[in-house]
């Protein structure tokens, strides 16, 4: 059972956010000692699709190889250069018996909490909503959240209870949604070059990779590949959607159907596309198979939606569009992108150096506050 800390020490916003002397709070060269609770719905990194499972991998690999001490709380099938600490063999997404899934998300960051006397700092990388706000009081160390979706305002506003609790924001995008909590960082998924290596000469059909589901573009795509006289690959994993509104639109010769892609798969079809087609309708907080594909070389054409004009440099890796009748009157101009350019600005904009040495900063920060809180408390 958790018992409420007595008397732990209380951060203000204003403390979150001071820079200033924050290493300086922290033993000279020393590493920190991180919790990183990764969701446990499936294997971190994933053995198929999953964006924040492949960003939380990517992360604690990248912290271990700068020198800090970190656990990654997952499934005992997730693979990592961590400490690994698992409570289930697998995700409940391949064992159906772990449900309900917010319980095993609980008893996850339960587990993290509980030993928490062992780190500096616990973060929650939430694969649906910041369950970890639950925590934050009770924990004698900071407990920092990362939202990986575009909440709606009715939930912001509940978890406005908790408006002390730290957040990073992956793109100013979902921070502009968060203004009422305390986002102390905004910081941009990273992509491996290394994995999404560089495609220079494609082959001769436009993607759409992502989730048949309403508002997520699919339609908008065939639409775009009709237009323009181009040939299709749609890469997702089938669903209802895709059986009742989808499949009656594949012809197998300009619209195609390849299936979910896993890891290789889907950096092969990136690496071969002309262009990555993205007409989502609703704003997506970030959108990793943006950064996937300007990483091999693969320009993006995609609606000016959510955080597509942060992520892609108009004109340079891809073409952002106002409405769908501009993106096909633009594809010309996509399709005539340098693809080295592509992919000189992205290894410059997502490499996972970046993304290590930004969180390192957040954390230092939270770590040093705490600290000083501690002093005066």
């Amino acid at each position: 059972m958790l018992r409420r800390v007595q008397g732990p020490a209380t951060i203000s916003r204003e403390g979150l956010r001071v820079t200033a002397g924050a290493r300086r709070a922290l033993p000279e060269g020393g590493g920190l000692r991180i919790a990183l609770v990764g969701p446990v719905a499936q294997s971190i990194p994933p053995e198929r699709s999953g964006s924040v499972e492949t960003v939380t991998a990517m992360l604690a690999d990248g912290l271990v190889a700068r020198g800090h001490d970190v656990t990654l709380f997952a499934t005992a099938s997730s693979v990592t250069d961590a400490r690994l600490h698992a409570l289930f063999p697998q995700g409940y997404h391949q064992d159906t018996s772990l449900w309900p899934w917010e319980l095993c998300e609980l008893f996850n960051l339960a587990a993290a909490v509980e030993r928490a006397a062992a780190f500096d700092l616990i973060h929650y990388q939430a694969e649906y909503y910041p369950m970890s706000l639950a925590y934050t009081r009770v924990s004698p160390i900071p407990v920092l959240q990362t939202l990986h979706h575009a909440p709606a305002a009715p939930e912001v506003a509940l978890w406005s209870h908790y408006g002390e609790a730290p957040f990073v924001a992956v793109s100013h995008a979902q921070a502009r949604l968060l203004s009422s909590l305390t986002v102390v960082a905004i910081i941009h998924h990273a992509v491996d070059p290394g994995i999404c290596s560089f495609g220079p000469t494609p082959d001769d059909y436009l993607l759409f990779l992502g989730r048949f589901t309403a508002g997520k573009g699919v339609l908008e795509a065939i639409e775009v590949a009709r237009r323009t006289h181009q040939r299709l690959i749609l890469a997702a994993a089938e669903s209802k959607y895709y059986r009742d509104v989808v499949a009656p639109l594949v012809d197998h010769r300009q619209i195609v159907y390849a299936g979910e892609a896993g890891p290789t798969e889907k950096v092969r079809l990136l690496r071969g596309a002309r262009a990555l087609l993205y007409p989502v309708q609703a704003g997506e907080s970030f959108g990793l198979v943006l950064a996937e594909a300007m990483m091999c070389g693969t320009p993006v054409a995609a609606l000016d939606q959510g955080a597509v004009s942060e992520l892609v440099d108009d004109g340079v890796t891809g073409g952002v569009f106002a409405s769908l009748e501009a993106l096909i009157d633009g594809m010309p101009e996509v399709l005539a992108l340098d693809r080295t350019q592509v992919r000189t600005r992205a290894v410059e904009r997502f490499g996972p150096d970046r993304m290590v040495d930004e969180h390192v900063e957040v954390y230092t920060r939270l770590v040093a506050a705490r600290r000083r809180a501690e002093r005066t408390a």
